[in-house]
């Protein structure tokens, strides 16, 4: 289907998805893709449904046919630019079909979660032996080579060793949660990045991305060179943590204290939200520090504090694609600019939601960051 200049193709299937036959793409109305850092991604397709000859008596052409049947697989790329991107490679998992009383009016809603959705299937109870937890990390995600994952680990700045004779690390839950566990213990994320190219996907494990070129710049209010429709700004000064107590240590049996400082993470703001309030920042203890070592415990205190900086400044908004000239991605850098200094700058853009009509494409976004100011005078155009 071509909208204004931008080609989407559909890709649907039980192992390895096809190109969707044209009654599908004849009567696509509405797709939304949504990707977030925190959660799994998911789609929603809405299809025109109707009966148009002897073949439909029995039932609706869209509901009869196997290619939409529940975790079937579903490939959507978007060529923009003559680029074609994969905006999401996912499993369908529910269906919500309304009639209507006019010829015409007939719908059916496809939902889906990425491929992630098959890593939260079975829960499991399993021991590790004597294995660090990027080697865990990578295990897991080499177990799941037919959704074409693709491992991408960032080492933590300390890597704990496991002794068999001392404790052995155990996975109680599904692999998606373990994973999501294993990447809290650093302040970490885990998340399905769909692509590079179609049948793969990129399995993240590290700290939000924050390093890199930033993508074309945000604009607003800036006459004709505005790509942004609306946007809004919330600071949360109640979000910032510090991390201060004792605990004791599993290898020495001593009391030792633990303290938080600043954050870890690369800074996106000249006015950080901790440092600014930081008499009223609140004081929390180490938690769940039982059975580890100084060093575990310091790099869990760590890595609580630079979560709770992560999302203290968001700006919500929504872009038209075409007037951007580009499809923004999750999951990096952006600037923005044209709301005055406090609010320009570089954002992490935490989640994208993708909308897709004939004629229209936009996007809604959640941009953030730990504070206000910005780092730098002026972002890429």
């Amino acid at each position: 289907m071509s909208l204004l200049g931008i080609h989407f193709t559909l890709l649907v299937g039980h192992t390895v998805p096809v190109p969707a036959p044209p009654f599908l793409i004849e009567s696509l109305q509405n797709v939304e893709v949504t990707h977030n850092d925190d959660q799994r991604s998911g789609f929603q397709i809405t299809f025109s449904i109707g009966r148009n000859g002897p073949g439909d008596l029995l039932d609706y052409q869209h509901l009869s046919t196997p290619l939409l049947k529940p975790f079937n697989r579903i490939i959507l790329i978007v060529t923009f630019n003559a680029i074609p991107r994969v905006i999401m490679d996912g499993i369908i998992t529910n269906h919500q079909m309304q009639p209507g009383n006019e010829p015409g009016t007939s719908t059916l809603t496809i939902t889906g979660d990425d491929v992630s959705l098959m890593m939260d299937r079975e829960e499991k109870s399993v021991e590790h032996i004597g294995q660090p937890d990027m080697l865990i990390v990578t295990k897991i995600i080499s177990s799941y080579a037919q959704y074409g994952l693709i491992p991408k680990i960032i080492p933590p700045l300390s890597i704990d060793q496991p002794i068999p004779i001392e404790r052995t690390p155990v996975q109680r839950g599904t692999d998606l949660e373990y994973l999501k566990t294993l990447a809290e213990r650093y302040g970490y994320v885990f998340y399905i990045i769909p692509g590079p190219v179609p049948l793969t996907n990129t399995a993240y494990w590290g700290p939000p991305v924050r390093i890199g070129m930033p993508q074309s710049a945000l604009t607003f209010n800036m006459g004709p060179q505005s790509n942004v429709s609306s946007v809004n700004f919330q600071q949360n000064a109640l979000d910032p943590v510090i991390v201060s107590g004792n605990v004791t240590d599993r290898q020495t049996n001593q009391s030792m204290p633990v303290q938080t400082f600043t954050s870890t993470r690369i800074p996106l703001a000249t006015q950080s939200t901790l440092l600014t309030n930081l008499p009223n920042v609140r004081k929390i203890r180490p938690e769940n520090s039982e059975g580890l070592s100084y060093m575990q415990a310091m790099t869990q205190a760590q890595a609580r504090m630079d979560s709770s900086l992560d999302n203290v400044v968001t700006a919500n908004g929504e872009l038209d694609a075409l007037q951007y000239g580009d499809i923004l991605i999750p999951r990096g850098l952006v600037g923005l600019r044209g709301v005055g200094y406090s609010y320009d700058g570089l954002y992490y853009v935490k989640r994208v939601t993708h909308t897709i009509r004939n004629g229209e494409y936009k996007q809604n976004f959640s941009l953030t960051r730990e504070g206000v100011g910005s780092t730098t005078p002026v972002v890429r155009p």
